[in-house]
């Protein structure tokens, strides 16, 4: 997993509420268990009409949101289905944060585990930063270390849990934390292979 430290990009604005992980990555999209080439899939239904059109006017097809890596959007972001399929299409287009006032549970512990860093600020916060994305007045930086978003001239703390702020930085999904124990797990089956050899027998 890429390491999360510091941010600084593009931030696309989609002001709507309750956003499911349906409309990020609808259902036709499940049938793979590969993380890559879900970008195409990112927010479909309205990025495409139902010839499979391009829909111009779609944030993520204006530039200069076409290479957005932080999104900005509305309340209960990632609501519905536990799709893990969600923070892999975002993560696939480019987006490394979401910034929003609230965000579904699973959705927001999926985020962590694929090196998305998911920001809940308040209501009044996340419209001024929505209000520069949509004018895009300047870049918005991240700050993961000083849990800071400096956009324009604003700067806004946040809270992250110190595990899942270490895990980030460091750049450990769940495999990453259990390969740090390798020493002791060898050490674990060694040992076991004496005290319980029969375990072991074919």
């Amino acid at each position: 997993m890429t390491p999360f430290t510091t941010l600084s990009g593009v931030a696309a604005p989609l002001p709507i509420v309750n956003i499911d992980t349906d409309m990020i990555i609808p259902k036709q999209f499940l049938k793979t268990i590969a993380r890559t080439g879900l970008a195409k899939g990112l927010f479909y239904e309205m990025r495409y009409d139902v010839a499979g059109n391009k829909v111009t006017d779609f944030v993520l097809h204006r530039e200069p949101y076409t290479h957005a890596e932080i999104l900005i959007a509305g309340d209960n972001f990632g609501c519905g289905s536990s799709r893990e399929h969600a923070p892999w299409a975002l993560l696939d287009f480019g987006i490394r944060c979401v910034i929003a006032p609230s965000f579904a549970d699973i959705f927001y512990n999926n985020c962590f585990k694929n090196g998305i860093l998911p920001i809940a600020l308040p209501q009044a916060q996340v419209d001024a930063l929505m209000k520069v994305a949509s004018e895009a007045q300047s870049d918005v930086t991240i700050d993961l270390n000083a849990q800071t978003i400096r956009a324009a001239n604003m700067e806004y703390a946040f809270e992250i849990d110190p595990f899942r702020k270490h895990c980030l930085m460091n750049g450990l999904d769940d495999i990453g934390l259990t390969m740090q124990k390798v020493a002791n797990i060898d050490a674990f089956e060694q040992k076991q292979r004496v005290t319980t050899s029969w375990m072991y027998k074919a």
